[in-house]
């Protein structure tokens, strides 16, 4: 197959996810929301292989659901501490290549290789973020960051527009 046409395929699966995404947004409560999120997300790379959704409690992140095959030890994450922390501390999304060459990353699995932890942005302030976790060195690539920014903003105004928080919730 040739690169253009992988290329193609990617972009109309992510529209896809992006769809599903709005439909569960719009229909569902917000646990069962978060809870599809993080499994429809998964179910769309091969290579993500945990993923999870934190919200913003006071000054830390807290797991509000999740898919992959365990839960992590990391279910509170100060904001500032580690890779989640820093990406909601700074705002901004990061993409870790390579997990054992960074001195903030926290261990959660042994076979995480790669990590990209994106904030859901609100008016004012970071409500959480969605993190990802690869078995793969270098997994993520400027479609992933794409793709979960246009993901986190749309959760964003889903919370918002909640008025509050979803409670915690695990899934597999």
């Amino acid at each position: 197959m040739s690169q253009f046409r992988a290329s193609v395929q990617q972009d109309r699966s992510q529209s896809r996810v992006i769809s599903q995404l709005q439909v569960a947004l719009s229909n569902e409560s917000p646990d069962e929301a978060l809870k599809t999120v993080v499994r429809l997300l998964r179910e769309s790379s091969e290579y993500y292989d945990w993923v999870g959704i934190y919200l913003v409690k006071e000054q830390s992140l807290v797991l509000a659901s999740y898919a992959g095959e365990a839960e992590t030890e990391h279910v509170t994450i100060p904001i500032g501490q580690g890779i989640c922390g820093l990406a909601a501390e700074q705002e901004r999304t990061i993409i870790v290549p390579d997990v054992n060459k960074d001195p903030s990353y926290l261990m959660c699995f042994p076979s995480t290789r790669s990590e990209i932890v994106v904030p859901i942005k609100g008016a004012s302030r970071v409500l959480g973020e969605i993190d990802i976790d690869s078995n793969r060195l270098s997994a993520f690539t400027l479609r992933d960051r794409e793709m979960l920014e246009e993901t986190a903003s749309m959760l964003a105004t889903y919370i918002q527009n909640q008025g509050s928080t979803p409670q915690s919730q695990e899934s597999r």
